[in-house]
């Protein structure tokens, strides 16, 4: 006979406290563990956002404010972000915006220009908090057509090492050397690691000439924005869909993938309007952090899962105190050849060139498609004013639609 209702036993809820090691542990492993997130993520990256916003028509002075920019706008992000939500909610600069910035450059923009097309992509970020159909709509985007557009404006970075070993065998080869070797034994260090002897490279090479000019402190510069249709088109849309599609995507997925269910609306507007802002003084866009997130949202930050947001606060704080070098860290890539620089990109971001086509060709269908877009964004070609990003997902959208209409035409008649 069945028991009453009210008599049923009721089923028991696991809570997830937290574990003895994680009460044990105190705020030394988190802060740390945000340090080294910030270091790495610096250390790898900083070179490439430098040569990207140079790329663009930005003077000396302007790509240090833009990289200074860069630096405060991740670090309020974030740790307001973490605060508010008590979640390790990491932010950083667009490491494949700034991979757009140096493929997408035919010499001949002015940074102006490229300021207003910063301020349009942050403003398109913003507008997917506001409108949630519009950020659905990015993420519904062909993987793999997002993938290999990406994986065309990567590629002609990760070719810099191949071509600066040749031009500058004794300053590149050291560094591929240490990357290899670092990247066997511990993966995380070896991108710094590899930044790390191209400056010592880079200083030698350049002797103190490099101090010359004197301009090593932080400083802001304002930059007025213009807004040339064709620059937003060639370099605003694209870096607004490789950051929605490269890194913001990604970042919600590893932070799921440690249980953290981060709120979307509050990431895209802190973001985008971070991003708007920052752009004034020379900064593109920033987004949620994945690599990074991964340091700060892993077991390894705290075993305590409730207490990883105080990892994230103090990687914010560190880009902070980053942020104070932009000037030392712009001196120095500016004394080194550019192909050296742009090497060293290469080799950081060479992890997401091997990501992108992997994701680009796993459907069999969308292959040609994908190869045409890869194909035509990687060529660089120029059209109507408008850069070869564009041009490659228009045309592997156009592919991807008359071949699936073929696909289908038999079985309508």
């Amino acid at each position: 006979m069945p028991r009453p209702r009210s008599c049923r036993a009721r089923p028991r809820v696991r809570r997830n406290l937290p574990s003895r090691r994680g009460r044990r542990a105190g705020i030394a492993q988190p802060v740390s563990s945000g340090i080294v997130a910030a270091i790495s993520g610096f250390a790898s990256s900083f070179a490439l956002v430098v040569a990207g916003l140079a790329a663009v028509g930005a003077t000396e002075a302007e790509a240090s404010s833009g990289l200074l920019a860069l630096c405060v706008a991740s670090a309020i992000v974030t740790i307001l972000l973490s605060l508010r939500y008590r979640q390790p909610i990491s932010v950083v600069w667009s490491t494949p915006g700034a991979a757009v910035l140096v493929a997408v450059s035919t010499g001949a923009v002015d940074f102006a220009s490229a300021v207003g097309a910063f301020m349009v992509a942050g403003a398109l970020v913003a507008l997917c908090g506001l409108w949630p159909a519009l950020g659905r709509a990015m993420t519904r985007i062909p993987t793999p057509l997002a993938s290999a557009m990406l994986a065309g404006i990567l590629f002609p970075i990760c070719l810099a090492p191949v071509t600066a070993v040749i031009e500058h065998p004794f300053l590149a080869l050291p560094i591929v050397l240490v990357w290899l070797v670092l990247f066997r034994l511990a993966p995380r260090w070896a991108v710094p690691s590899a930044m790390v002897v191209a400056v010592i490279a880079i200083l030698v090479a350049a002797g103190p000439d490099w101090m010359a000019d004197g301009g090593l402190a932080p400083s802001i510069t304002l930059v007025a924005p213009v807004f040339d249709p064709l620059v937003i088109v060639s370099i605003g849309l694209p870096l607004f869909i490789v950051t929605m599609a490269g890194q913001n995507v990604p970042g919600f997925v590893v932070m799921r993938s440690f249980g953290y269910e981060v709120p979307a609306r509050p990431v895209f507007l802190g973001t985008g309007i971070a991003s708007a802002a920052g752009a004034v003084f020379g900064g593109q866009l920033v987004n949620l952090a994945a690599i990074t997130a991964a340091i700060a949202a892993s077991p390894e930050a705290h075993p305590d899962a409730s207490r990883r947001w105080i990892a994230a606060v103090s990687s914010g704080s560190t880009f902070l105190l980053l942020g104070l070098g932009a000037g030392v860290a712009t001196a120095i890539v500016s004394a080194a050849p550019p192909i050296l620089i742009i090497a060293v990109a290469g080799l950081a971001v060479l992890g997401a060139l091997i990501s992108s086509i992997t994701s680009a060709l796993a459907q069999e269908p969308h292959r040609v498609s994908a190869i045409a877009t890869f194909l035509v964004t990687a060529s660089g070609v120029t059209v109507l004013g408008i850069g070869s990003a564009f041009w490659g997902l228009l045309v592997g959208a156009i592919i991807m639609g008359w071949l699936a209409w073929r696909r289908r035409e038999p079985s309508g008649r």
